[in-house]
């Protein structure tokens, strides 16, 4: 049966998830041509599976991981995971869909399958910390957003975001964050004073990671602009960067690569201060602000 049009098309989703197919089909030592013939397809279709272009059958998913030797059932599932939000990615069912993410949706799909986001910000509170008035501050200044319903959907997109952090398998977030982040006074200082309050409370989480790179640091490795790496919980799974750009979104998806965007992360959390030192600095910067 012939794929409708819409659904022909790479995403970053569809990409993690051939990889991971790929990478089983080598380690087995199997051709695409045996697993065509496996799932009663061409190679041609296993190679689009392979790179993303296609959405995958649960079914194809499961044959091909016997194929390979895949004997993790909680692998397997979470592969057919990866499938069924692919799926719903492309036909634009996902939670974050219903509230219009926009260009975010292709993230959001992303973290909300993933077991840890380590994000640098050099301007701004990471999404995922960020209170109601702070993110509407930001929307209202962006000359993208006029529309004062769309504004609130970005809001309420980036509010629904939060709720990882609290659920019943928690988003564990380690957020390296400038110094020059939190003196920004986005929306004024009484909007400002109540988002560094909410830093602080969401810090004192177990699974939220957060540290201050003080101005004092100087020089540093990320300091030509912010990212995002996104974990996942599968073995072996590759990590994922991603940047946005001014008209654009960039995503990392090579080992290689993406493992450079780790050392560079690590080495800033380095010069950066201990959560305990963060918190103190955050609670200084709060109060010095005008009322």
């Amino acid at each position: 049966m012939r794929e409708p049009e819409g659904n022909r098309v790479s995403t970053v989703l569809g990409r993690r998830l051939g990889g991971e197919l790929s990478r089983l089909r080598a380690a087995a030592g199997r051709t695409q041509a045996q697993a065509a013939g496996e799932i009663t397809a061409t190679p041609t279709k296993v190679q689009k599976m392979e790179s993303g272009w296609v959405p995958m059958r649960d079914p194809d998913i499961r044959v091909l991981c016997e194929f390979y030797g895949v004997t993790d059932a909680e692998f397997v599932n979470g592969l057919l995971d990866l499938a069924k939000l692919d799926r719903e990615r492309r036909k634009a069912k996902g939670w974050w869909h219903s509230l219009d993410a926009g260009a975010m949706a292709e993230y959001i799909a992303m973290e909300d399958i993933a077991s840890r986001v380590r994000t640098w910000q050099l301007s701004l509170i990471p999404g995922l910390l960020q209170t109601a008035d702070y993110a509407r501050a930001l929307a209202v200044s962006d000359e993208y957003w006029q529309d004062p319903d769309d504004i609130e959907r970005v809001v309420a997109v980036r509010l629904k975001r939060q709720h990882r952090l609290r659920s019943e398998k928690p988003l564990h977030l380690h957020a390296v964050v400038s110094e020059g982040a939190l003196r920004q006074e986005i929306g004024g200082p009484a909007v400002m004073r109540a988002q560094l309050e909410h830093l602080r409370e969401l810090s004192k989480l177990p699974n939220v990671h957060v540290q201050v790179l003080p101005f004092r640091s100087g020089g540093h490795p990320c300091i030509v602009g912010p990212f995002s790496l996104i974990s996942f919980a599968e073995a072996e799974a590759i990590d994922v960067a991603h940047m946005d750009v001014i008209g654009s979104t960039v995503w990392v998806e090579s080992g290689q690569e993406s493992a450079v965007y780790s050392r560079y992360f690590d080495r800033t959390a380095r010069l950066s201060l201990a959560p305990r030192d963060s918190a103190n600095l955050i609670d200084s910067i709060g109060k010095g602000l005008q009322a």
